[in-house]
């Protein structure tokens, strides 16, 4: 009988799940264990050349900076240009022989004795006219003589004395109207006081363009060759002519054949009508 009851009892903790031991719990007293505080990654310390490039890279650009920068690159070109020019003239003398560089001095020394000798003129008529027992009579005297120095530079009368020649033929139609201008304002340069270019008077308002192949003065339509005649210093005006880099040289680089010639007469007689001006009166009227 006891088998019989042991079995339904072994049949019932068949079913049961086993039970489970019970373990000792870990002790809930016990902190957490602390984690290390976690801090934030320290940022590189830049130097002073990276503060620099961030500074300026991606470059901002505003509109008056562009406007400036513009303005500084134009200003900059001219002054390059400016600086180009002058070492050429510079190269220009420093390959010049001794004694052309002794005759730029001596022109250079005579321009200004011709200023002086100006100077001394006007003076003495100053001295004249405060001196003199008739003032009236004396300044009707520098008045006529100035009339007469007026209408030589204003080309209204005929003027002649010593001075020189210069033909400029042009074979190859290279030469142009600067060119011819620079070789006046040379002459006037030199003390050049009357000018002639194939028969038109060269004076102060006087022009030159091109004209096709040949050239104008004052509208006046002239070929080659071109023939100055001026009056003047020649010891002054060739020199002036034949410097290194002048007027001469720069022809012949042109391939135009330059003649100067020295003579103790010219005759300037091309004439200029006097024009009354629209405009201008005398302040002493």
């Amino acid at each position: 009988m006891s088998d019989a009851q042991d079995e339904p009892e072994n049949r019932l903790r068949k079913e049961l799940p086993e039970e489970v031991p019970a373990t000792a719990p870990e002790a809930a007293d016990e902190a957490p264990e602390a984690k290390p505080e976690e801090t934030p990654e320290e940022t590189p310390r830049l130097t002073g050349r990276q503060r620099l490039v961030q500074g300026l890279w991606p470059p901002r650009v505003s509109r008056a900076q562009l406007i400036v920068a513009v303005l500084l690159f134009g200003l900059g070109f001219g002054l390059a240009v400016q600086v180009a020019s002058n070492s050429d003239s510079d190269s220009a003398l420093r390959g010049a022989r001794q004694e052309d560089l002794v005759r730029i001095l001596d022109e250079l020394d005579d321009r200004t004795q011709r200023l002086e000798d100006e100077k001394q003129g006007l003076q003495k008529q100053r001295d004249e006219l405060e001196n003199s027992s008739d003032q009236a009579e004396e300044a009707r005297k520098q008045t006529v003589e100035k009339e007469k120095q007026l209408g030589i530079l204003a080309g209204t009368v005929a003027a002649q004395g010593p001075g020189i020649t210069m033909t400029i033929d042009d074979t190859k139609g290279t030469v142009q109207a600067d060119m011819l201008l620079d070789a006046v304002q040379e002459l006037r340069a030199a003390g050049a006081e009357a000018i002639q270019v194939n028969g038109v008077r060269v004076v102060a308002s006087t022009y030159l363009s091109d004209s096709g192949k040949s050239v104008s003065v004052d509208g006046n339509k002239i070929n080659a060759p071109y023939r100055f005649k001026v009056i003047g210093k020649p010891e002054d005006l060739e020199p002036a002519l034949n410097i290194p880099g002048g007027v001469v040289q720069t022809l012949e680089k042109e391939q135009a054949t330059v003649t100067v010639d020295r003579s103790n007469k010219i005759v300037v007689d091309a004439l200029r009508a006097a024009k009354r001006p629209d405009y201008a009166r005398s302040s002493s009227q």
